[in-house]
């Protein structure tokens, strides 16, 4: 018994998957790393934009481990109080207050009333005599007070 391998035909295989579209956990692979990606640059503007925040309490840090005098400090205290404000706010509305005025405006950027009752010292030292007692403070209290102030500041 000899079949007749004439009428045989070849074996014909199944066309080859083709990739696309792909199966569902490469487009979910996708959609994570899209998601990954936007989170990423979320947090990476962040950072830039928190620079000068970052950059202000360095610089109070390095002011505080100084050995500046109590009127020295409270000078330095002043000028990096302003040159944050002119950071964060627009120059029109902070570069010309003085006086009553700047600590009302540091005091409504916290809701409280910390800068006119314990942080005056910002308006009185820097233009009192070298023999001035009232000058010798508590530093200590101001710097944690304008540490607040610019943390506050920076939400």
């Amino acid at each position: 018994m000899n079949p007749d391998l004439s009428q045989l035909h070849d074996i014909h295989l199944p066309a080859p998957v083709s990739w696309w579209p792909p199966a569902i956990g490469w487009w979910l692979l996708l959609l994570l790393l899209i998601i990954l990606v936007v989170i990423g640059y979320w947090f990476y503007r962040r950072h830039q934009r928190m620079r000068w925040r970052r950059d202000a309490l360095a610089e109070l840090l390095h002011l505080q481990q100084q050995s500046l005098s109590s009127k020295e400090l409270i000078i330095e205290l002043s000028m990096l109080m302003r040159r944050v404000a002119i950071t964060r706010f627009p120059r029109e509305e902070v570069a010309s207050l003085t006086g009553e005025k700047w600590l009302l405006f540091l005091d409504q950027q916290l809701k409280r009333p910390e800068f006119q009752q314990q942080g005056r010292l910002l308006i009185t030292a820097p233009y009192s005599t070298p023999y001035d007692k009232s000058v010798d403070a508590d530093t200590k209290e101001l710097c944690n007070l304008c540490e607040r102030w610019i943390r506050g500041v920076a939400r």
